[in-house]
């Protein structure tokens, strides 16, 4: 039996939509943050690291979502449905870059951007306005541009792609999804400058799986 420990709004929310996909039977136990916006303490029981996505196998327990993701379609795809077939030397080399894409180079960014955030938020009243001109700063001088580079490059590998490993949904475009929602959160990414981006988002709403793992785990919002 597979067991997915899930986290609201967090990144284990690709792995209950893979599972979706697969059509596995699996276990499901939801998780609220705590007023601190962390995983309750309750899921250092099951992993020392206490971090989601958890997935236990056998009594063992799977962490880290790109290798839980590698896991199921070893053992689970078995008719290699979300990963591309090695001899399709392009869709292989497509999917195997921006699955570590996601994680590797645009993550962090985002998670940068969401920690100063949340630093600015929990400030006190007196100093929230030097918060946030360092908030502005780190953004201008560490974030943006980089992070505007990132969305050109994946605008432009969607211009002729439907999706990210080509002309077939892939588990690559599971691992962005999460990447690709937090970076049109809030005011949202410019509509005609990141286009296909959006029209990408849409497609991925849309399919059914994804549609049962937001009706489980919750939709995700930032």
């Amino acid at each position: 039996m597979l067991h997915l420990h899930h986290l609201e709004n967090s990144r284990s929310f690709r792995i209950l939509w893979l599972l979706e996909e697969l059509n596995v039977d699996y276990q499901l136990t939801c998780y609220q943050r705590n007023k601190a916006f962390r995983a309750p303490e309750s899921l250092k029981k099951i992993h020392p690291l206490g971090h989601t996505p958890i997935l236990e196998v056998n009594d063992q327990a799977l962490i880290e979502s790109g290798f839980i993701i590698e896991y199921l379609l070893k053992h689970y795809d078995t008719e290699q449905q979300f990963k591309p077939a090695d001899d399709n030397e392009a869709a292989w080399e497509a999917y195997t870059f921006w699955l570590h894409f996601a994680e590797a180079s645009i993550m962090p960014l985002l998670v940068m951007r969401l920690v100063f955030t949340k630093v600015v938020e929990k400030s006190p009243r007196l100093i929230r306005p030097v918060s946030k001109s360092i908030r502005k700063q780190v953004e201008n001088n560490m974030i943006n541009t980089s992070l505007t580079k990132m969305l050109l490059m994946m605008e432009d590998r969607l211009q002729d792609n439907h999706w990210f490993a080509g002309t077939e949904f892939s588990a690559a475009d599971i691992q962005m999804h999460f990447a690709v929602a937090a970076a049109n959160a809030g005011e949202g990414l410019d509509r005609i400058k990141y286009a296909n981006i959006i029209i990408w988002l849409k497609r991925c709403q849309e399919r059914e799986a994804f549609k049962r793992a937001e009706a489980k785990g919750g939709r995700i919002q930032f």
